[in-house]
């Protein structure tokens, strides 16, 4: 009966969303599958799937038309099992040259488009007290060590922090949450439609225009996470019985993260005297 679960996933015309989404259809699951452009979405993954395959433009800033496209999806699939809060885009610049605009427009897609998902959804998966929530960060959302990148980690940063919370609410409920880190994989998100840049660039910030230009030229096309492996990851996950909470995807992943805290517990080692050293 695992194939008969049912998906809802956002983000879905390209990307590890498209991948995730034909890789479901292929193995018999039933999705419903978010994009901006519907049309777009119908021409990517295909029409010979039938009734499994359920297509849907939605507006993630509206909490009205999220809510819309929950509610299409369960009348037509009677339920909903595993959520994939995908939909997102990068941003690369510095902290000074992006605006206020710019930065809150990522937050609007990256963060708040997928809590308007999860509060809208979680009425359903109360009620059947069962589900699993997958929201995709990135590795990028565990170390911010990447110039150029500090809002869409900020971003990223506030998916990993929203999903620990989301995990210890819902446990009681019968639900899982998993916050996904994926490294680099060799998918369309480098390019220019989905990495955006700021409209006023300084000159003088170099190292963060040679890691804009590396990640838009030589990154770009030669990433070295497979999606169509790093989704099997995501459904294999879904069917396990104590699913994890935290899912790094790809060895530049788990190398990049295992740095991270190896700078933290040195941090922590060599500043613990002082650092303890508060109290009354």
């Amino acid at each position: 009966m695992e194939n008969q679960k049912v998906w809802f996933v956002t983000g879905a015309s390209k990307g590890l969303g498209l991948t995730l989404v034909k890789q479901l259809l292929e193995q018999g699951y039933q999705v419903a599958a978010t994009s901006r452009n519907k049309k777009d979405l119908i021409d990517a993954v295909g029409s010979t799937y039938g009734n499994r395959f359920l297509p849907l433009s939605m507006n993630l800033k509206s909490e009205e038309n999220v809510a819309s496209a929950i509610e299409k999806t369960v009348d037509w699939f009677g339920k909903i099992d595993v959520v994939v809060n995908n939909a997102g885009y990068g941003l690369a610049g510095s902290l000074e040259e992006i605006t206020d605009e710019e930065a809150r427009e990522n937050f609007e897609i990256n963060v708040f488009g997928s809590l308007n998902v999860i509060r809208k959804v979680m009425p359903h998966l109360r009620k059947q007290e069962s589900g699993h929530i997958f929201n995709i960060s990135s590795v990028g959302g565990f170390t911010g060590a990447f110039p150029g990148f500090g809002i869409y980690c900020a971003t990223k940063f506030a998916v990993h922090g929203f999903t620990e919370s989301l995990a210890a609410e819902v446990k009681s409920f019968g639900i899982h949450a998993t916050v996904v880190y994926p490294g680099y994989f060799r998918t369309s998100f480098l390019d220019s439609g989905s990495l955006n840049v700021p409209k006023n660039q300084i000159d003088a910030y170099k190292e963060v225009r040679e890691v804009q230009a590396a990640h838009e030229s030589e990154i770009n096309g030669n990433q070295p996470g497979d999606p169509e492996k790093g989704v099997a990851v995501i459904i294999k996950m879904a069917a396990e019985q104590n699913p994890p909470l935290h899912l790094f995807l790809g060895q530049d992943a788990y190398d990049m993260a295992y740095q991270k805290m190896a700078v933290v517990k040195d941090a922590l080692e060599t500043w613990e005297e002082v650092g303890t050293a508060t109290g009354f």
